[in-house]
């Protein structure tokens, strides 16, 4: 499956230039079954990198923008009661879809916010006692602007946790910009996106990435690097038995996009990066300075990377 990773990469580099690795975590993260979180400056290209990823896939996609009036039913949906028929219809929400964009999401209250809680744990929404599932795959991709800018709201740490990674875009290099400008000044690339993968080929993927190995040596791996953030003497609260799970998810899965039917360290080491940091609050001035990735870098430095064999 890999070529067909690469033709997804390929695809989605006809509008988004220069962005492999964050095509790669997104792609680690439907096929981990996880959903990630982007925050960045506005303008950098979150809402395209989502609509190119979704129509490369040929998944269904619906985007949400959060602002402080957006309610719980304007995402899970609601019931409707019809005079004529004396019943009620429920209303699907934008949440019944492949990938939910939620744009902007640290702009709605933080009850809106919470009523994504039960659909992004458990596949599903309860409107007024009934439960309903959303389609499958499902990932909530959502992108927030740094909390410094004007009227933004902190995501709770039980709507951080949810997200297996949280990453950045950043800023093109000086070439890729110029041909942005070139290319959308006469036409949207995203309009000759075609999809280069079925949903059966996406859903084969997932249950392929279940089966790479993990060995013993790597899981304890996993295991001291989360250990290492609970006693770690700058961090306040360290990283959830949840966290250690998608920590080990994500790096199977990242294992599968590169290729390969094992874990190594270097895809623990890697994903710990974009996993951990949201999870972990820090309580010095000193590493508020370098920020929690910095604190998790330190850890890496510290924990004994396995030596033994790591594959069958």
């Amino acid at each position: 499956m890999k070529e067909k990773i690469e033709e997804v990469i390929k695809s989605v580099g006809k509008a988004i230039k220069g962005k492999r690795n964050v095509v790669e975590l997104i792609l680690t993260c439907l096929i981990g079954e996880g959903h990630i979180l982007i925050e960045d400056i506005p303008g950098v290209g979150k809402t395209t990198m989502v609509k190119a990823i979704s129509k490369s896939l040929g998944l269904s996609f619906n985007r949400l923008q959060f602002t402080p009036d957006v309610l719980p039913t304007d995402i899970t949906g609601l019931n409707i009661y019809n005079q004529a028929t004396r019943e009620f219809r429920f209303i699907k929400g934008p949440v019944f879809t492949n990938i939910l964009l939620a744009d902007e999401i640290n702009r709605a209250t933080p009850k809106t916010q919470s009523s994504l809680l039960e659909v992004m744990e458990e596949k599903q929404v309860t409107v007024d006692g009934t439960l309903y599932r959303v389609p499958y795959p499902f990932m909530v991709l959502a992108t927030q602007n740094p909390i410094e800018f004007e009227g933004t709201y902190t995501l709770p740490e039980s709507q951080m946790d949810r997200f297996m990674m949280k990453i950045s875009m950043g800023y093109p290099q000086r070439s890729e910009e110029r041909e942005i400008i070139e290319e959308y000044m006469v036409r949207d690339p995203l309009d000759e996106i075609e999809p280069v993968l079925s949903s059966e080929d996406l859903e084969n993927m997932i249950i392929e990435s279940k089966t790479v190995y993990m060995s013993d040596e790597v899981e304890e791996y996993i295991l001291d690097i989360v250990d290492g953030t609970r006693k770690n003497d700058f961090i306040s609260l360290g990283v959830s038995p949840r966290g250690a799970l998608q920590l080990a998810k994500a790096s199977r899965a990242y294992a599968y996009i590169k290729g390969r039917d094992y874990v190594i360290p270097d895809d623990v080491k890697k994903m710990s990066l974009y996993v951990l940091p949201h999870r972990v609050l820090t309580k010095t001035v000193k590493f508020d300075r370098i920020g929690a990735k910095g604190v998790i870098e330190e850890i890496l430095r510290n924990v004994k990377v396995p030596r033994g064999e790591v594959h069958v």
